[in-house]
């Protein structure tokens, strides 16, 4: 009876510590995991079989070679002083690596170090005799009279560029509610990239050397009702290189633009100028201030000045490529922004949400007026540099609110203004403007929780762009009806425009095994064309359908999968007039109807065969489409053909095991095969031959594999620890 008592008393005190602090064990191994997380590093090879220039852009591995996989994410905390170290490497043997280390002391002071490439690879395969690639001089050396001349040899061009980002921070606690945060990057792009002439069809590459850097320092002070940031922001862009001089030359003369000979139009060296040096420097303040716990205000005011005063590397050049004689030597150019935001967010019951917000940005282009073309005998001015300033003042407001049946409703409108300027010299304008942009946009939304399993909402929207009067272009040759031929344009970005739009989501959980997410969204654009400006966009289309489901068999198998189908539609009207013309109807009317078309497939397995291995599969397949429906109104010759459709394709299978040699380590196995498709016709010529710049003044050739197949086996050893 002694025992059974004592047994009973135990037990029953055992049950009551469980049910008064059995949540409290479950969060302490939650704690452990937060405190004491899992760190790994992981170290292999693989090997890819064949090259895949169009793929390797992304993930670095581009070339039929071996690559070293190495990749770490250390975790560690001292718990005596709470100091958190962490280490990050990611693709440490590739060429996009990336690899950071970060020490936090909580509540005081800490610090992290970062680097990152970002490497850029042309994948297009370019045969030229160009001589200079990378340099500031550019001989392109003409196209060969046979395939023995050995004055003119060609070589493969190797086009990429490479980005090195060095990223340092610092934040310390100064006081019990300061705070100050230091940040400073500076990136180094170098490389070369696809470039051109633009005034003839002669290939050359744009050497890539400059230094980007950004400075931000921020103060911030948290209260209980106010929170302040402040501080400063700045930014210095440096290029090495100011301008090119590239020119076809045979006969191995020195590269120099300032003794060219030919004419103004036809100079034997072009130069070629590059971006210059500028730099912006801006102040702020974010302040949020709770009026009530159900009631707050935030506010953002920033200034900031961008300048761009660098020296014209053209104001050097003499004979045929001699600068106008009243260009200034510097621009000297000048931009200050202003930007005021209020935003207003209450809950004044239960049910009912409330946010507004007021915004005020205005660009102010300052930089002087200057004649950059123009006549050197006369010195009249014939094209001067176009200074653009532009307000913008909008306006948001949005409310929710619960109703019955676990219904929420939500309603907002937008309004936007903004006031433009105009270049100010009607002879020099070729596009038509409008000086003041109005939009506004109404936002309806309903949502409900129909089960604990299923919840759905639909969105509509509806806007409505409109402007003032037009500002017309000039045009040499004045219609005989009035008006001017590039008068009668509908740019994009600032034509009136109707757009409606919609969105259905369903998420659906009928039991924890299984998950399906289900959207549809349609958009639809129509541009108001006035019967004086038929030409451009005349309406648009985007639609996306798109679902996304899983499903686990058991704890040790799951299964996922997607599919996805959207389309972008724009039809436009364009047309073409002779040199010189005085009438107002062309003699060749294009009406073009534009799609892309996307599919998407994928599906996902992961599994444990056994206490040790587990095995998982993806499968992917994507194909893009891109159509040119052209209907022309003038008569086509046997040389003329339409444009083809562009399809590309890709099929992508991967499949991983992963053994657990150890407790805490690893050996995990890697196989892809990758296949890539593509009929792009867009470095071609229309009866299917590699595209070649000026047969008889250039020869580069430049050509795109259209079939690329590889596959990839690795290994890696994957160590964990505490």
């Amino acid at each position: 009876m002694k025992n059974f008592n004592t047994t009973f008393r135990l037990t029953a005190i055992a049950a009551a510590m469980l049910a008064a602090y059995g949540s409290a064990f479950a969060e302490d191994d939650d704690l452990e995991a937060l405190t004491k997380p899992d760190s790994s590093i992981s170290v292999g090879a693989g090997y890819w079989t064949n090259d895949r220039q169009q793929q390797g852009i992304f993930d670095g591995m581009r070339d039929d070679h071996g690559y070293a996989l190495i990749d770490a994410d250390v975790v560690k905390r001292d718990d005596a002083t709470g100091t958190w170290f962490k280490f990050e490497t990611d693709n440490l043997g590739l060429e996009s690596r990336k690899i950071s280390a970060e020490v936090q002391q909580q509540g005081n002071m800490g610090g992290f170090i970062s680097y990152s490439r970002i490497p850029r690879v042309n994948p297009l395969k370019i045969s030229s005799g160009i001589q200079g690639v990378g340099s500031e001089n550019l001989r392109i050396s003409g196209a060969r009279t046979s395939t023995t001349d050995s004055r003119l040899p060609f070589h493969d061009v190797d086009l990429a560029t490479y980005r090195d980002l060095v990223h340092v921070g610092f934040n310390k606690n100064l006081l019990k509610d300061f705070d100050l945060k230091l940040s400073f990057k500076n990136e180094e792009k170098n490389g070369s990239r696809h470039w051109g002439l633009g005034s003839a069809a002669l290939f050359t590459a744009e050497p890539i050397d400059s230094t980007t850097q950004q400075l931000d320092v921020t103060l911030e002070y948290t209260g209980e009702k106010l929170q302040l940031a402040g501080g400063y922001a700045g930014s210095w862009y440096r290029n090495k290189n100011d301008m090119v001089c590239a020119g076809v030359n045979v006969n191995n003369n020195p590269v120099n633009c300032l003794t060219a000979t030919g004419s103004a139009s036809s100079p034997s060296w072009t130069p070629l100028s590059l971006p210059l040096d500028n730099q912006a420097h801006q102040f702020f303040v974010n302040a949020g201030y709770s009026f009530t716990p159900s009631t707050r205000a935030t506010l953002k005011l920033s200034r900031s000045v961008a300048t761009q005063d660098e020296t014209i590397p053209s104001i050097r050049l003499g004979g045929v490529n001699a600068p106008f004689s009243g260009a200034p030597s510097k621009l000297d150019g000048e931009i200050v922004s202003t930007l005021a935001e209020l935003g207003l967010s209450s809950r004044p019951t239960s049910k009912l949400s409330l946010n507004a917000n007021l915004r005020y940005y205005d660009v102010d282009d300052n930089t002087p007026l200057f004649g950059f073309v123009g006549n050197n005998t006369t010195r009249a001015v014939t094209v001067h540099n176009t200074p653009h300033s532009y307000e913008t003042k909008s306006g948001k407001f949005e409310a929710s609110y619960l109703l019955p049946e676990r219904f929420k409703l939500i309603g907002g409108i937008d309004i936007k203004d903004q006031d433009r300027s105009a270049p100010k010299f009607v002879d020099e304008r070729y596009v038509p403007f409008v000086e003041s942009v109005d939009e506004t946009t109404y936002r309806l939304q309903l949502r409900r929780s129909m089960s604990e399993t299923l919840n759905g909402s639909v969105a509509i929207l509806h806007s409505v762009r409109d402007g003032s009067s037009w500002v017309a272009p000039h045009e040499p040759n004045t219609l005989r009806d009035g008006g001017s031929i590039y008068d009668r344009i509908n740019p994009l970005h600032i034509a009136d425009r109707t757009r409606n739009k919609w969105r259905l989501s369903l998420d659906w959980a009928p039991v924890e095994a299984f998950s399906l997410n289900f959207n549809i969204e349609d958009a639809r654009d129509d541009y108001q064309r006035e019967d004086g400006r038929p030409f451009g966009l005349k309406d648009g289309r985007a639609s996306l359908v798109s679902v996304d489901a899983r499903y686990a068999f058991s704890d040790n198998w799951q299964i996922t999968g997607w599919a996805s189908h959207d389309v972008t539609r724009a039809k436009q009207l364009s047309g073409r007039w002779a040199r010189n013309t005085t009438s107002s109807v062309p003699n060749m009317l294009k009406d073009a109807d534009l799609n892309d078309t996307g599919d998407s497939v994928g599906f996902g397995l992961r599994g444990t065969l056994t206490a040790k291995l587990k095995i998982g599969a993806d499968v992917q397949w994507t194909r893009t489409q891109s159509s040119y429906d052209e209907d022309t109104s003038a008569a086509r010759t046997a040389s003329e053909i339409p444009l083809a459709d562009i399809e590309s394709r890709l099929t992508r299978l991967s499949m991983f095991a992963k053994y657990a040699l150890r407790k805490n380590a690893d050996l995990q196995f890697d196989v892809i095969h990758e296949r890539w498709k593509t009929d792009d016709w867009s470095w071609s010529f229309a009866n299917g031959s590699d595209f070649t710049y000026g047969t008889t003044t250039d020869g580069t050739v430049v050509s795109n594999k259209p079939k690329q197949t590889a596959n990839f086996i690795g290994a890696r050893y994957i160590y964990k620890f505490q």
